[in-house]
């Protein structure tokens, strides 16, 4: 068995990570973006090989899959590495369809991050592209739960980044991801991982305590996506969704009636939606139920530099601070 987080070239089986017995409306998407994907990496290739690149230096190259990978390997990798992101922030990482610009990224990399359990349902066949480009699985090792509805259900629910001893082995996967690929500056990778998790740490603490404090039967998370499970089960909350992953149906009537029903059952004050889409649904049953709308969470992706998540500790104080907020009916 692979060491967790280990690179490995893009020949390497991905079935433990990409489960073969997928949903439908993941095989349809898969075989509708066939000749996408022919056509971009095409496309890529031919500019690989008629562009002149000027090398500014010999860092080590990493390319993610999404912004927050990005965030935490840059803070891991600090100054020996050049760290990049395919998806752009703000942006829906689930059903992205990767450019040629980001192909031609990834062929240049020294080395490639990413999510696994079905995050990236375009990933699988952007690696089959890349040929001998080192990739490592950030998601190896963490302790998942599984989605309890939807064409998912029994899966693992991918967004491990959100709980704080999973965000402390991604750290760890990614730091002996770029010591595999960079062995000269182990060293280095291995004071930042340190000093980061520390961070990571201090960050999330007192956000927890903070939402401890409202009473247990007071402690729901409602959501769009149900993108916070690891956060509810660390802050000992009751979660309920809408649906179950943003790559399955979204907004059914179906789903928002369920979660009326529930709201009114459980006497819940406050519902939220997430960054990456559209809230309407969530808003529907705020004022269905007469509940307060408690914002935006951030999840999937990061905001602009001059944004309110720029990096990732800031997605994890934001998100935290507006569900208290949202729950003691402090909201601005």
């Amino acid at each position: 068995m692979d060491q967790p987080g280990a690179a490995r070239t893009a020949s390497t089986d991905l079935s433990q990570t990409q489960p073969s017995h997928l949903p439908q409306v993941r095989k349809s998407r898969v075989r509708k973006s066939t000749a996408f994907f022919t056509t971009v990496f095409g496309i890529a290739v031919a500019l690989l090989y008629t562009t002149s690149y000027v090398q500014a230096d010999e860092r080590l190259k990493v390319v993610t899959t999404f912004t927050v990978l990005a965030d935490m390997a840059q803070n891991v990798a600090g100054d020996a590495a050049d760290v990049v992101s395919v998806t752009r922030p703000g942006a829906e990482i689930h059903g992205y369809q990767p450019t040629p610009g980001d192909i031609r990224r990834a062929l240049d990399a020294d080395l490639i991050l990413w999510n696994g359990l079905n995050l990236e349902l375009w990933f699988e066949q952007f690696l089959d592209n890349l040929g001998e480009v080192p990739s490592a699985t950030l998601t190896e090792g963490i302790d998942p739960i599984a989605i309890a509805s939807g064409s998912y259900e029994g899966q693992t629910n991918p967004h491990a980044w959100m709980g704080l001893e999973n965000a402390l082995i991604y750290v760890d996967n990614i730091q002996r991801a770029l010591s595999d690929a960079d062995p000269a500056n182990a060293d280095i990778y291995a004071a930042n991982a340190t000093a980061y998790k520390g961070q990571i740490e201090e960050t999330i603490a007192p956000l927890r305590e903070a939402v401890l404090t409202i009473p247990e039967d007071q402690r729901w998370l409602v959501t769009c996506e149900g993108a916070f499970s690891y956060l509810a089960r660390d802050f000992e909350m009751s979660e309920l969704y809408l649906w179950p992953m943003n790559a399955d149906a979204v907004g059914t009537p179906q789903q928002v009636r369920r979660v009326i029903d529930t709201v009114r059952a459980e006497d819940i004050p406050v519902v939220f939606c997430e960054s990456t889409v559209n809230t309407d649904p969530a808003q529907q049953v705020a004022r269905e139920t007469g509940v307060a709308y408690g914002g935006v969470l951030y999840v999937d992706s990061l905001s602009e530099a001059d944004g309110p998540v720029p990096t990732y500790l800031d997605l994890l104080t934001v998100t935290a601070r507006t569900v208290a907020e949202g729950l003691t009916g402090n909201i601005n």
